[in-house]
């Protein structure tokens, strides 16, 4: 019995043989240790459940999100490395075809799911409220339960690191790659269960913030008076509300195939691979602008805010990203030109991908035009701004190359396409965050961030960003596929190779500058007083930073676009504000009703981790209690009454003094 234990948890359960999985295993043991042996240190455990853990507040779960999103940006970009520095050389050793395929399928998933995802929700969450004047989302438990949902999902799929072995299918997890006789391994299942139960997190989260945009806007502020960046979000969640589901159903299918024996997407029992890959891209082509519609609401706003002007053609740019949110639909099979569909088919999808550049182009010239003749700066924020333009244009354009069917033929699968996708990406969803971090960041914490640093960090991922991504389009015009793990001497791919793997390292770099760049900026702590860092236009700004847990001690009355700027300027130039704002800002303060801070999603949270790893080994005796668990909490968070408080005025008067007061 013993002896069959010890070899289950050595062979089949602990991942063992690879020197740096091995050192993965210590480095994360070791820094659970350390966690743990600080918050029992310094006593701080009560602190973080009834601080954290617990919250209902949407700027702590943003910050988690944001947390939890640059450490899977650190995963990600190791993984990066790992596979650039294999690919640098010819017939390289360095990792093993199984370890590089694993590694290529979890850099895919984490990058976009677990990092871009939760960057893009940690900016909502701490965001859009304040920009619409509200004091809460609209379902601020639902909103806790989507934060742990996700967290604990994406920690279900990172564990398969070290216990059972990460999935090997690729990051779409194509069939029959995906199903039992290409995947034996439990990482595969680990690899659905992660995305399942973040997945659902993520389904919720855009419900709420769609029913947020719509419902709690403050007094006066009309659709066509809200900020660009909750259009944007808005389209987004749009987006998730139709897309996920799709995910959650494929994902399911394949998992009955795995489970059950079923056969959805196995040829033998009747099935079609090709109904798995048309649903996949049902969700994943949309996937793309769902993270990418928010960047292009960050850039609307710090290009307002940095050309002290009006956005140029609002209305145009909200009807950008909606018809974005809804040719997003009809654009899937662009990614299977080659599958054989048939030439009506395949024209089709061309058409209706060239036509969804159109709204993209459009907002393009919307910034040029709103920085035309502006009084421009050229902080941080502004210069991620700027940057994104142009690398931008060229994704764009070798997109529209893409979308050719026929020039699909030759571009399928290379490294063409590679190049294409990390352009619009990072170009597009990665610089676009980095922008709305520096941009947020005082608001977020109450101090500015160092911007020498930030520039260094800046030009760093730049220059990095091209050297490592620009050599790949003559690589994949040279016939270099992707999914290689090695190549002969002779293919003449080795000097753009090197040359692609320097820029991914200069890009590493970069990254560490952002680390040193933050660790600097709070040891020295420089604190930003006026609540308003950049002169901004938008309601968020007309508060303390960081906002108070109540983020307006009287809602505001909203008159105009850009609402907070033309009330500056109607005090520099004398103008008294309209009789209806000022009783409002004069009225008397009243108790604030606020949510109560809940254990229950963070409890429920662990245990669908728990009935997913069960799950993953087919352990009944794990998966039912899991399960039960859920259903637990379901039931006590039905028969809580007691939900919701209020924070009485003098509280209120306290806080807006220590503040500065309420603006």
């Amino acid at each position: 019995m013993w002896d069959k234990f010890k070899d289950f948890m050595l062979n089949d359960f602990f991942v063992t043989g690879d020197p740096l999985i091995l050192g993965a295993q210590v480095s994360i043991a070791l820094t659970l240790v350390a966690i743990i042996f600080t918050l029992t240190f310094f006593k701080k455990w009560r602190w973080l459940w009834t601080e954290w853990l617990t919250s209902v507040d949407h700027k702590k779960i943003g910050i988690m999100y944001i947390i939890a999103s640059l450490l899977m940006l650190f995963r990600g970009g190791v993984d990066a490395l790992l596979m650039r520095t294999q690919l640098a050389m010819p017939e390289l050793d360095f990792l093993v075809p199984e370890h590089y395929n694993q590694i290529f399928t979890t850099h895919g998933v984490i990058m976009i799911l677990f990092m871009a995802m939760p960057l893009m929700f940690g900016l909502f969450n701490i965001v859009v409220p304040l920009m619409i004047g509200a004091r809460d989302v609209a379902y601020p438990y639902l909103n806790s339960l989507s934060f742990w949902m996700f967290f604990f999902g994406a920690m279900l799929f990172n564990v398969s690191f070290i216990i059972g072995g990460s999935p090997d299918a690729g990051w779409l997890a194509y069939p029959p790659l995906s199903e039992l006789s290409g995947s034996p391994s439990v990482g595969q299942d680990f690899y659905i269960w992660g995305i399942q139960i973040s997945g659902i997190g993520s389904l919720a989260t855009g419900i709420n913030f769609v029913v947020t945009i719509l419902k709690m806007r403050a007094p006066g502020m009309k659709l066509m008076q809200m900020p660009m960046f909750v259009w944007s979000v808005l389209s987004s969640c749009i987006t998730i509300m139709f897309a996920f589901p799709i995910l959650t159903v494929t994902l399911f299918l394949l998992f009955i195939d795995r489970y059950l024996g079923a056969h959805f997407f196995t040829l033998d029992g009747g099935g079609n691979p090709m109904m798995y890959i048309n649903l996949i891209w049902m969700w994943g082509h949309p996937e793309v602008y769902i993270v990418v519609l928010p960047a292009f609401g960050i850039f609307s706003e710090v290009v307002a805010t940095f050309s002290k002007k009006k956005l140029f053609g609002y209305k145009s740019m909200v009807f950008a990203l909606m018809s974005i949110s809804f040719f997003s639909f009809f654009t899937w099979a662009h990614h299977f030109f080659t599958m054989g569909s048939g030439a009506n088919v395949n024209a089709f999808f061309a058409v209706t991908t060239m036509l969804i550049a159109i709204p993209t182009g459009v907002k393009i010239f919307n910034w040029l035009f709103t920085m035309f003749r502006g009084k421009l700066s050229f902080p941080t924020p502004m210069l991620w701004t700027i940057a994104f333009i142009p690398c931008f244009i060229v994704g764009g354009m070798t997109g529209v190359l893409l979308s050719v069917a026929p020039a699909d033929f030759q571009f399928h699968n290379s490294y063409f396409l590679i190049a294409h996708f990390h352009q619009v990406l990072i170009g597009g969803v990665v610089f676009g965050y980095f922008a709305g971090l520096y941009y947020w960041w005082p608001k977020m914490f109450g101090f500015r961030l160092h911007e020498g640093l930030g520039k260094w960090a800046f030009w760093l991922w730049n220059i990095g960003f091209y050297i490592c991504f620009m050599p790949q389009y003559a690589l994949g015009l040279m016939g270099m596929t992707r999914r290689f793990n090695a190549y002969d001497f002779d293919m003449g791919w080795q000097p753009l190779n090197v040359l692609s793997t320097v820029g991914a390292f200069i890009m590493g770099l970069a990254f560490i500058f952002q680390v040193w760049q933050i660790a600097h900026s709070i040891k020295f702590f420089n604190k930003e007083k006026s609540g308003d860092a950049w002169d901004g236009r938008t309601l968020e700004w007309s508060i303390p930073s960081p906002a108070p847990l109540y983020n307006f001690a009287r809602l505001p009355v909203v008159t105009d676009t850009d609402d907070w700027w033309e009330k500056k300027e109607r005090a520099r130039n004398g103008v008294k504000d309209a009789p209806e704002i000022i009783a409002a800002e004069t009225a008397p303060l009243e108790p604030i009703h606020m949510p109560r801070n809940s254990g229950i999603p963070f409890i429920m949270s662990v245990c669908w981790f728990v009935a997913g790893f069960g799950f993953v080994w087919d352990w009944k005796w794990m998966w039912i209690p899991g399960m039960l668990g859920v259903i637990a909490c379901l039931l006590a968070r039905s028969f809580t009454y007691n939900t919701d408080y209020y924070i009485p005025v003098d509280e209120i008067k306290r806080t807006e003094a220590a503040a500065g007061g309420a603006r």
